[in-house]
């Protein structure tokens, strides 16, 4: 059967599932068509009136804290998705893995009806509140989802046109939803390439945030990627071993990404690099690196620790005099531009005699390993030291005077 119009389309398939208790096949899409089994399991009636209710204060406000890296992420992208939805009638809204919504832009025109009052904080949009609709549809599936008009279950929600994609966090499971919606008319752009590709931006900024003591890596097929939301992501612990990806990540790492219910991969089975050697690459520029499947990718280093010297929350720059890096050769191959074995540790990396406490077993040892190579490297230069590792020169100075101390405790015995 042809249709005219999405409408009418939409229109058949409400006849015959809701009417004439027929399933509508290929009418709407399977996850629309489970979502209505599931809201009719619970015995909602399509024709009554929807009510958006909050939930209570205290839950809402517990929403918020438990979701505040989650808001920051949303706030570092707000800015830019205003001002493209600006000369549209579309508003944005972001939800917590529950479906209770936690931030909004403003309501879509002045003619919204439907949109003040489902677009407020606190509004519980999980399908089992609200029926049929694209936030909800995340929150249940974990997948992208769009609907469209008279998909959602209810009918005084019809004139609603949803595109929504999930977010991520390193344990990957769902942190929450990103929503784009238009009240009383349809799309005139492709919503759910937009709603994904801010999604996925705000995905890697919470990523990153959540990175606490890892080393994060930016990788891609193009340098000019790695500034981009279709930039991967991984999380090295400091064990060596890959803690988390973004989706991007994973597809280019592949299948051996990750076993199944087995340990963690260790980051030198895909890279061929040591924890030491990751954390040497520089942070100003992408460095290019082969994997164990062979694909040729260009890699950024940054480093999120809570101390050392940096405000909570910082990411640490790699300086770029830790290691040199041979520029690619002319014959395109990456292979070529792996790092150099480490310069020799310092006292401080090998003074101790349990792998606890050497320099490559924890994040934070390596740090200190790097503030005295670098020291070392500039012939002490304190003032040097610290501008080139963005770092305060009394941390130099603090690590520095460490070292001194631990070598005339050494001769003094």
């Amino acid at each position: 059967m042809f249709f005219t119009s999405d409408a009418q389309r939409v229109a058949l398939a409400r006849q015959r599932y809701f009417e004439e208790g027929q399933l509508p096949s290929g009418s709407v899409s399977a996850a629309v068509l489970d979502s209505w089994a599931r809201c009719h399991r619970q015995r909602l009636d399509p024709c009554d009136v929807l009510e958006f209710n909050q939930v209570s204060q205290s839950r809402a406000q517990l929403a918020l804290q438990r979701n505040r890296q989650l808001i920051d992420a949303w706030s570092g992208e707000i800015h830019e998705i205003e001002h493209t939805l600006a000369g549209t009638m579309c508003s944005a809204i972001l939800t917590d893995a529950s479906g209770v919504l936690i931030a909004a832009t403003g309501s879509d025109g002045p003619q919204a009806a439907i949109t003040p009052a489902a677009h407020r904080i606190g509004v519980n949009l999980s399908e089992e509140s609200v029926g049929t609709n694209a936030p909800g549809l995340v929150v249940k599936t974990g997948k992208p989802a769009t609907v469209w008009g008279g998909e959602h279950y209810f009918e005084g929600v019809m004139p609603m046109y949803c595109a929504a994609a999930p977010i991520r966090g390193i344990s990957g499971q769902l942190a929450g939803v990103l929503d784009i919606s238009s009240e009383g008319s349809a799309f005139d752009f492709d919503a759910a390439a937009v709603v994904s590709l801010y999604a996925s931006s705000i995905e890697n900024r919470l990523l990153t945030s959540q990175a606490r003591e890892q080393l994060v890596l930016k990788l891609q097929v193009s340098p000019a990627l790695l500034d981009t939301p279709m930039v991967g992501l991984a999380g090295i612990d400091s064990h060596g071993r890959l803690a988390w990806t973004n989706g991007v990540a994973d597809r280019l790492f592949g299948p051996t990404c990750r076993s199944a219910g087995g340990p963690a991969t260790a980051i030198e089975d895909l890279l061929g690099l040591t924890l030491n050697r990751l954390l040497a690459l520089p942070g100003d520029r992408a460095t290019p690196l082969r994997l164990a499947n062979g694909l040729n990718l260009w890699v950024r280093a940054m480093l999120q620790a809570p101390d050392g010297g940096l405000s909570k929350g910082a990411v640490m720059v790699l300086p770029e005099c830790s290691v040199s890096i041979e520029p690619p050769r002319a014959d395109g191959d990456a292979s070529a531009a792996v790092l150099p074995e480490p310069s020799e540790p310092s006292e401080q990396s090998t003074a101790g005699n349990t792998p606890r406490d050497s320099a490559s077993t924890t994040l934070r040892a390596s740090d200190n390993d790097l503030i005295l190579r670098t020291v070392r490297a500039l012939n002490g230069n304190i003032s040097k030291a610290a501008a080139q590792l963005g770092v305060s020169r009394g941390l130099c100075c603090k690590f520095q005077l460490g070292k001194q101390g631990r070598q005339r405790a050494e001769v003094g015995s």
